[in-house]
């Protein structure tokens, strides 16, 4: 038994992957995967052990912040002063030592703070260590907030916002200029964002959801999860799913363009105001259904209660003064536009 056991060891052994390894240039490369894996697995090793870190510094109103994590949430909120305070907790089961292997580390420019999780190099026995960072900053001030393996909230922020994680979702509220929101497995959530400028947002294996946007572009897309978009008016929206619905709940602009395309999912629309727009939409296996009277070939069809054109279809129609455009297309699912 005992050489059995031995050899499944090894076999175990040299499957793991290993965290981190070196570039061309010798830098350090982080294996996100094996960063994940080690924690889990490491996670009943030995008593809990955690140590604090706790640092105030002037920023200024209009400063700009950035933050990179590989394992732990970050949750940063926007307020007044002109002062960032960085507050972190480092967790870890297993040895003190271990959490000592993991450095905060914090570079001041003027008007510019930037915050980075280290790992030393060459040690994987601190992949089991995990650091939640939680941040209050002016309220005006840019931030810049990347997470490998955990969860980024941001809240209250009116300056520029990026937010990216790998294995984590992304949460913002009451951020109106946020630029960019971007996960690979987890789910991003947007709310109150006005924009003069244009906004993406993306998820791999993740849900897409977007409540009060006003902007003037929307890119929004996710490959095995659904897109829902509500109380939203933009001049642009393209909007993509693989494997999920997607739902757009707002206003159209005059002379807007919406592209909106799943490949096994439902689009349905809730159109609000009164603007006119032109309709293309097509379907290879599902319905096309519209409260709104749709004019096809000069002559109108629809009525005000919901009326459909059968399975399998493929139309183009306008609406109205046909001055906005609706391009909808699912290979499986059915388009549905609804008056709201």
């Amino acid at each position: 038994m005992r050489p059995a056991f031995l050899l499944v060891c090894g076999v175990l052994a040299a499957g793991m992957p290993t965290v981190a390894a070196q570039d061309s240039h010798g830098r350090r490369i982080v294996d996100r995967e094996a960063v994940r894996l080690r924690a889990y697995q490491g996670r009943n090793r030995g008593p809990e052990q955690s140590d604090r870190f706790s640092r105030k510094i002037r920023i200024g109103r209009d400063g700009r912040f950035s933050i990179s994590n590989v394992s732990g949430d970050i949750t940063i909120t926007g307020g007044g002063g002109d002062e960032v305070s960085i507050e972190a907790v480092k967790h870890g089961r297993g040895r003190r030592p271990e959490l000592d292997r993991v450095h905060i580390e914090v570079a001041e420019r003027p008007g510019r703070v930037e915050v980075r999780t280290e790992y030393d190099r060459g040690d994987d026995r601190n992949d089991s260590v995990s650091v939640d960072y939680t941040i209050a900053l002016p309220a005006s001030a840019a931030v810049d907030a990347k997470s490998v393996s955990g969860t980024v909230k941001i809240s209250s922020v009116q300056g520029v916002v990026r937010a990216e994680s790998v294995s984590g979702d992304i949460v913002t509220s009451a951020t109106p200029k946020i630029e960019l929101a971007k996960s690979v497995s987890g789910d991003v959530s947007l709310g109150g964002v006005t924009s003069d400028g244009d906004l993406s947002a993306s998820s791999v294996s993740g849900n897409v959801a977007a409540k009060g946007l006003k902007a003037r572009g929307l890119d929004l897309g996710t490959v095995s999860g659904n897109i829902t978009i509500s109380d939203a008016s933009c001049d642009r929206l393209d909007s993509k799913s693989v494997s999920g619905n997607i739902e757009y709940s707002g206003a159209i602009a005059r002379a807007g363009r919406y592209n909106i395309n799943t490949h096994s999912g439902t689009i349905r629309l809730a159109l609000s105001g009164s603007s006119g727009f032109e309709l293309i939409a097509n379907t290879f296996s599902g319905s096309i259904r519209s409260d709104l009277p749709i004019t096809i070939g000069g002559s109108q069809t629809g009525r005000p209660e919901r009326r459909g054109f059968g399975p399998g279809r493929s139309i183009r129609g306008t609406f109205g003064d046909g001055s906005a455009s609706l391009s909808l297309r699912t290979f499986s699912g059915d388009v549905v536009i609804e008056k709201r």
